[in-house]
């Protein structure tokens, strides 16, 4: 990695990493995205990518870019991983067969037997809700319970414990894909009891039979991978599946409850829901950013990279680059055709639970919209600190009966 930019490259002393600036990122993205290349990021020396097209071809050259030198600031290849490295970390071949077998379980017709149950729990909780009256939090109160019942009973994992240490686990997991400060250690220090609790669900004898976990262990017993990554790839599920998913609902609900005549419209045709999802992924990604090795030179963004060289992937920026989405980028519009996002990202490295994510997010926002006229806010929302992840940990809000 180079000691100091090129002389074009613009030198960046903001920390995107202070707490204020993880709440609202969008100042320092919006100066970044103004200039020409890649940006150097003088307390952290590396380049940091945010224009659209760039970050777009560093995620689908996985061969150039790679992931299996870490997803973090820390070079994996020259400095050891705490923990096994799972599928996130992971470059081909060791990461052909785990994708392989993750997708064979997450398949479109998997997905369809899935979504009327989770239709049905959606409904009874927001019927529920509307039944006490009065505000409620969007966050606590629907979105966490919600995805940790259906994700929950889908993967296999036994329901006691589940609130109390799956959250926790995965803020706790993703927040190593930023560095080492103290909204790091607190996140960690946060999840560190749930580490025992989750491997022990992650075993083959605690999974539910015929769950998702299950089935994973079953592609094991066909030899596709080994014991150890089926217990990775179950614990890598229950991360895709859960703490992003609650935080893009939340940053769906976050941006309707702000655009009260997109509610409207969502409210008159649910069939809309799918396109409000999309753009609050675009306009809120759940993940924010991570990292890419390069395993070669290589230029990329008009900046000349040595072989090694780490590079931070601002993909919360990427998904507001006007040259991509225009110069209402910033906007909530939902009628912008936010296909091609790159939240959930792209190549072979796009987020394995993906599929069951949008079930989980159309099922619960569609309850919503046909059960609830008026969403209105009823108190100040609280944002999550986080190095990587951008959500709301509470949204408090009052809901109107059709």
């Amino acid at each position: 990695m180079p000691a100091a930019p090129a002389p074009h490259v613009p030198v960046f002393d903001d920390d995107p990493y202070a707490a204020d600036v993880l709440v609202d990122p969008y100042p320092l993205f919006r100066r970044m995205l103004a200039e020409e290349t890649a940006v150097w990021l003088s307390g952290y020396q590396v380049h940091a990518v945010t224009h659209f097209d760039a970050v777009h071809a560093i995620l689908v050259d996985h061969g150039t870019f790679i992931s299996g030198a870490g997803v973090g600031p820390v070079n994996l290849h020259v400095t050891p991983n705490w923990r096994p490295q799972g599928i996130l970390e992971s470059d081909p071949p060791r990461h052909t067969p785990m994708r392989e077998a993750v997708t064979g379980v997450l398949s479109p017709r998997a997905m369809r037997r899935l979504r009327p149950g989770f239709d049905a729990v959606a409904e009874r909780m927001v019927s529920e809700l509307l039944a006490r009256g009065g505000e409620v939090d969007l966050v606590r109160d629907l979105a966490e319970p919600f995805t940790l019942e259906v994700f929950g009973d889908a993967l296999g994992i036994d329901r006691e414990g589940r609130a109390e240490h799956l959250v926790a686990h995965g803020a706790m997991n993703f927040s190593y894909f930023g560095p080492d400060n103290e909204t790091h250690r607190r996140t960690v220090q946060a999840g560190e009891h749930t580490i025992d609790y989750v491997m022990e669900r992650c075993a083959r004898e605690r999974l539910a039979p015929g769950s998702m976990g299950a089935q994973i262990w079953e592609r094991a017993d066909e030899g596709l991978i080994d014991p150890e990554r089926a217990v990775l790839l179950v614990r890598a599920l229950q991360s895709a599946g859960l703490d992003t998913t609650i935080i893009a609902i939340g940053n769906t609900l976050r941006l309707l409850l702000d655009h009260p005549d997109a509610w409207a419209r969502l409210h008159a045709d649910p069939g809309l829901v799918r396109f409000a999802i999309d753009e609050a992924l675009r306009l809120e990604a759940p993940f924010q950013s991570f990292y890419r090795t390069t395993s070669r030179p290589v230029e990329v963004d008009g900046v000349a990279l040595d072989e090694g060289a780490k590079l931070l992937l601002l993909v919360g920026a990427a998904n507001r680059d006007p040259r991509r989405w225009g110069d209402d980028a910033d906007a909530f519009d939902l009628d912008r055709n936010a296909g091609g996002q790159l939240s959930f990202g792209m190549g072979i490295h796009q987020c394995v639970g993906q599929p069951i994510s949008r079930q989980e997010s159309d099922a619960l926002i569609s309850a919503l919209a046909r059960q609830v006229a008026r969403l209105e806010p009823a108190g100040e929302p609280v944002p999550m600190v986080h190095t990587t992840l951008k959500g709301w940990t509470s949204l408090p809000a009052r809901l109107a009966a059709a």
